[in-house]
């Protein structure tokens, strides 16, 4: 094992032992010290910027950012809460809100806001309220997110999460030796490489950037008595909700979700679950085929559309090994408007779908010219975690406080299987569950595939069924991907089947989920906590198979015949190409 070197350091008079490097931020936090800050995210960006986080350092002249200094020397003496550390750091805050957009009543966050919250703790100067930034460029122009830049407080966390955690590089620096934000050759968002995984809007500490809303075209089309709307949640929506309501990281309340979404007018409440199930249904029986008949491999997962459309614009000569079947998003949609609509005589083009999700791509998932059937898009509207809750919050529904109810049964039920579509690891572990019992031609015991599991970025593993050797490998992070890519493209690595994710642990840490400090709770924490909750539902579940499924057995018995079929390919299946940038 390493030999870590210490060294013995006082902060506010307190003594403390810490490994040789540890910055004063960290070690501060780890005896109770809180020290603000605004441009810093660990392992992303310590560029010290907004200079909020100063402390004393003995020996040094002035106030040192506490961030980005390092305790390397014994018998450090640091002090966070002089008269003059606490002047730096109000003069700094206020030189922030002296050019930014203060419109905070009508912001999307308030009352969730870094920026706001300090300005609180700090007692900002009155006077700095009544000026507004000179900065005024807005882009709405993608169907994901929205940029507003007389917000932007120049942190640089979004910067430091789409060039180093996504790899993607959509939104940067304009120029290397200034940090004013923006894009590549100032282009508008939907005109980059832009993906959708929304993983800026988690880190960025105001409202510089958001997701695109769509809540007012859904209660429009609540309120109109021509249309037959259905709303469904992901599996990740039951474990991250009640977050936004008080409650802990990956509490489940799916009971409570599903009132909540009834008492909201929605005439039908299914749960998107069972479209995961159909999912790995034809997911499942395309990898066999390949894999018995000499397609070709890896075959990729495609129900991640962050991931899909990262792959489609950076590594399109991989396309033909994606799965071509929808994700449970549109592929639900599809079977609602053809296989439901036909079974209760209703015309599919009064179905108004409505989509709950952790993610911010699904957006523009809908958008796409084959997520359609016979000229009716899968899927009308998709709206966020964080939507949801301010739309139940504007309504008065105190969510946590809700009896709860069962999901309407007219779609059918769901499979464990389908639950842990939300954490990384998931998708594959439902459809080995069901690829392995397609091989053995039987129901195998085996139902945890323990490999594929946590929230480690890259995790490979090799199952042995029937007699085949599958080597499997699941990705999460964009930067992962493309590790994972590279390794594929040099021949380094050899695989049959591929899951990537666009997030950081999965769905369960999306880019439209509940937004939380994350330097007090790490990206990976969050994940951890809230797929526990979706393997402990999965284990609950009678039913722990997609293919055992009653529900699932007679859709395809009444409608689809088998998975793979030519009805099922013109339905629930889908078509890449390669994404093409202005």
């Amino acid at each position: 094992m390493e030999n870590i070197e210490k060294v013995k350091v006082t902060i506010d008079g307190q003594e403390i032992i810490v490994p040789k490097g540890t910055t004063v931020l960290e070690a501060a936090k780890m005896i109770g010290i809180k020290i603000p800050t605004l441009c810093y995210l660990k392992n992303y960006n310590v560029i010290s910027s907004c200079r909020v986080c100063v402390v004393e350092v003995e020996g040094i002249k002035v106030p040192v950012p506490s961030c980005s200094m390092r305790i390397n020397n014994d018998g450090m003496k640091i002090r966070t809460n002089t008269e003059a550390v606490l002047n730096m750091r109000k003069m700094n805050l206020n030189k922030i809100l002296k050019d930014h957009n203060k419109n905070c009543l009508s912001c999307k966050r308030n009352t969730n806001c870094a920026l706001q919250c300090l300005a609180s703790e700090m007692k900002a100067q009155d006077d700095i309220f009544s000026e507004n930034s000179k900065r005024t460029y807005f882009d709405d122009s993608n169907p994901y997110i929205v940029r507003d830049d007389s917000k932007c407080i120049l942190c640089n966390r979004c910067n430091g999460v789409c060039t180093q955690m996504q790899t993607v590089n959509a939104i940067c620096k304009k120029m290397p030796f200034n940090n004013q934000m923006g894009t590549p050759a100032d282009k508008p968002l939907k005109d980059t490489f832009c993906v959708g995984c929304g993983q800026c809007t988690l880190v960025c500490p105001v409202a510089a950037l958001t997701e695109k809303s769509n809540v007012d075209e859904v209660l429009d089309a609540i309120k109109n008595p021509d249309l037959i709307t259905v709303v469904a949640p992901a599996p990740s929506v039951r474990v991250a909700i009640a977050e936004e309501f008080g409650g802990k990281v990956g509490e489940f309340v799916q009971g409570q979700l599903v009132t909540s979404l009834k008492m909201l007018g929605f005439d039908h409440v299914f749960d998107i679950d069972m479209g995961a199930d159909l999912t790995i249904m034809e997911e499942a029986a395309e990898f066999v085929d390949r894999l018995t008949n000499g397609g070709l491999l890896p075959m990729f997962t495609s129900c991640c559309p962050g991931w899909t459309e990262y792959l489609t614009a950076f590594y399109p000569d991989f396309i033909p090994n994606l799965s071509s079947t929808k994700s449970p998003q549109q592929i639900f949609g599809a079977a609602l408007k053809t296989y439901w609509a036909k079974k209760n005589n209703i015309d599919p083009k009064k179905i108004f779908f409505v989509t709950v999700m952790p993610c911010i791509a699904k957006k523009g998932e809908i958008l796409r010219g084959k997520n359609a059937v016979e000229g009716v898009k899968d899927v009308d509207a998709s709206i966020t975690v964080r939507e949801y809750a301010k739309l139940l919050k504007s309504k008065g529904i105190d969510l946590p406080k809700l009896k709860e109810s069962e999901f309407d049964k007219v779609m059918g039920d769901s499979s464990g299987a389908a639950v842990i579509f939300g954490a990384t690891g998931g998708v594959m572990e439902a459809a080995l569950r069901t690829v392995a019992d397609t091989f053995e031609g039987k129901s195998m015991d085996k139902i945890d595939y323990n490999a594929v599991r946590g929230t480690q970025g890259i995790k490979e593993a090799t199952i042995n069924v029937a007699g085949k050797t599958v080597n499997v490998c699941v990705a999460s992070g964009l930067k992962n991907a493309q590790t994972v890519l590279e390794s594929i493209k040099t021949g380094a690595k050899k695989y049959d089947f591929v899951e990537i994710m666009a997030c950081p642990g999965g769905c369960v840490n999306g880019g439209g989920m509940p937004i939380h400090d994350p330097n007090e709770i790490s990206f990976e924490e969050r994940a951890k906590l809230r797929a526990k909750s979706l393997y402990t539902d999965d284990e609950r579940k009678t039913i722990r198979k997609s293919h055992l499924n009653p529900d699932i057995i007679a859709l395809y018995k009444d409608y689809y015949e088998k998975p793979n079929s030519h009805l099922a390919h013109e339905n629930l299946h889908t078509v890449f190409k390669k994404r093409e940038i202005k």
